[in-house]
């Protein structure tokens, strides 16, 4: 090797070379050593024990994603609990104003059991649940922020829930009661809120998903008004469907507005809405898979499970003009497209249904 040049691995300085301010010099960087300096965001993690980390909470916020990686167990176990408690087939209502007091106050109850139901959690030792073996205590709230810590809970682990049906929207995160996340002062009761430290330290497993969409609370006010003003059930739900087209419309809201015990007989085709309302153009798509297909072509929404979808339709014109690349879809060996305001009514056809499964079955010999 030649004593003249550097031995392999070593670097000589690049003459004039300066430290950019704010850096150490390599020196410094390692120890005296003259090792590398190590880029931004490809630090070491620090040992165990050295960061702030709460174990248990990232345990359970990984137990809980597991059980429900995109929440739509946890979605589908709150608008349950929601309609549960607004109990519309029997009373009519439809929104959070429209409970009483008390009522309220039991929602925590309902989502909390609800929740334990689809996601199998056990019960906790001294509180709601034991997820990931640690207790976990479940409050819900109305309002984003709005959520009651008890004093049995503090230093427990809380899995916060809220919802809102005029949001549209659900949230649920995880934090821990201590007392810098708590408000110093309680009410009556002793329970206190989240403080501004403690919002900002929720670990949010789903913020501002998605809920089912309680349609009455979408439309407009008279046209609420219209749809409960008749004394029938089955007039009520056809003006339902006259007046919220083009939106999705769950079973619970078309037992709100039937109030009846049969309240699915008033949409099925055998003398309810899709009969009643074919003369006047209006088809209603149902949860079928070959109603999800149509509706998806047409533009509408795709109706999910126990939802429905309606909209007027018309025959393509011979001579399109405007409309030329307009959808359509095709039933009954005609072209058919959503209708404008001014296209007048002109009789839909009835949709494709699969022949019934007795009737596809092989006959017994």
């Amino acid at each position: 090797m030649n004593p003249g040049l550097p031995a392999p691995g070593d670097l000589e300085p690049i003459p004039g070379q300066l430290a950019l301010p704010g850096m150490p010099s390599a020196a410094e960087a390692s120890g005296g050593t003259g090792g590398q300096l190590t880029l931004p965001g490809l630090e070491l993690p620090a040992p165990d024990g050295v960061a702030d980390e709460d174990c248990e909470l990232a345990a359970v916020a990984a137990e809980l994603r597991g059980l429900d990686e995109d929440g739509s167990l946890m979605a589908a176990a709150i608008r349950g609990a929601l309609d549960m408690l607004l109990d519309g087939q029997h009373t009519g209502r439809y929104r959070w104003d429209q409970l009483h007091k008390t009522e309220k106050t039991h929602a925590g109850t309902l989502v909390e059991i609800a929740l334990a139901r689809v996601l199998r959690l056990a019960d906790g030792a001294a509180l709601d649940y034991t997820i990931a073996g640690a207790d976990v205590d479940c409050k819900f709230s109305h309002r984003l922020g709005g959520w009651m810590i008890p004093p049995e809970a503090d230093g427990q682990l809380m899995l916060l829930v809220q919802a809102s049906d005029e949001d549209g929207t659900w949230s649920a995160g995880l934090v821990r009661a201590t007392a810098e996340n708590l408000s110093p002062a309680g009410n009556r009761d002793g329970k206190r809120a989240l403080n501004e430290h403690g919002r900002a330290a929720v670990r949010w497993l789903h913020a501002r998903a998605p809920l089912q969409e309680n349609v009455l609370i979408r439309l407009p006010e008279a046209d609420v008004a219209a749809i409960f003003a008749s004394a029938s059930g089955q007039q009520r739900v056809n003006e339902l469907f006259r007046r919220a087209q083009r939106m999705r419309v769950s079973r619970t809201v078309v037992a709100t507005v039937a109030m009846q015990d049969d309240y699915m007989k008033r949409v099925r085709g055998g003398g309810g809405a899709r009969d009643q309302l074919r003369d006047e153009g209006i088809v209603i798509f149902g949860d079928y898979a070959g109603d999800q297909v149509l509706a998806a072509a047409l533009g509408l929404p795709r109706p999910g499970p126990g939802e429905f979808v309606s909209a007027r339709l018309v025959p393509r014109p011979a001579e399109p003009e405007d409309r030329v690349y307009a959808r359509s879809v095709r039933l009954a060996g005609a072209d058919w497209l959503l209708a404008a305001a001014a296209d007048p009514a002109a009789p839909a056809p009835a949709l494709p249904r699969l022949a019934s499964r007795a009737r596809l079955a092989p006959r017994a010999r």
